[in-house]
């Protein structure tokens, strides 16, 4: 916030050097012992509109690049790495986690929210015509590292 006149603003870093930056979110979706039961060897379901998790994960990576776009003062970012995954995680749900880094000034933990959070509603989009009970719960910032301080859940 600008002390001056107490308006919202995007936080100056011109001033900072340079650093390896990463963050992991992750995020739970659970789906149902009836949807999961339609796994494809485990690791897949099909839908009318395609294969849920692969969209999905496609579905986050472009929400990761268009986090500045989401979140009203996030900095646009020259990312160098998204890696989101999707991983059953018991009989009725699923975790995602979404990790981001880049060597800049600024952190990636919204863009690693960002890219969990969108990952998961196509998830529930896709799966929706199945039941309307999905729920997703638990969107979590696991990891940081870089910038001023590290942080681990």
């Amino acid at each position: 916030m600008d002390e001056k006149t107490g308006q919202p603003r995007m936080v100056d870093v011109g001033h900072k050097d340079p650093s390896k930056r990463t963050a992991t979110a992750s995020c739970e979706v659970v789906l149902g012992e009836d949807i999961m039961a339609n796994l494809l060897g485990g690791k897949e379901l099909e839908t009318k509109k395609g294969p849920v998790f692969q969209t999905a994960i496609i579905a986050g990576t472009m929400g990761v690049k268009k986090t500045s776009e989401l979140i009203p003062l996030c900095h646009p970012l020259l990312l160098e790495k998204i890696d989101i995954k999707v991983e059953p995680s018991s009989k009725d749900r699923v975790i995602i986690t979404c990790t981001v880094s880049l060597s800049g000034k600024t952190g990636v933990e919204m863009e690693a929210l960002t890219g969990a959070t969108v990952t998961a509603l196509t998830i529930y989009d896709m799966c929706k015509g199945f039941s309307h009970d999905i729920t997703i719960k638990e969107t979590k910032l696991l990891k940081k590292t870089g910038g001023k301080s590290d942080f681990e859940r």
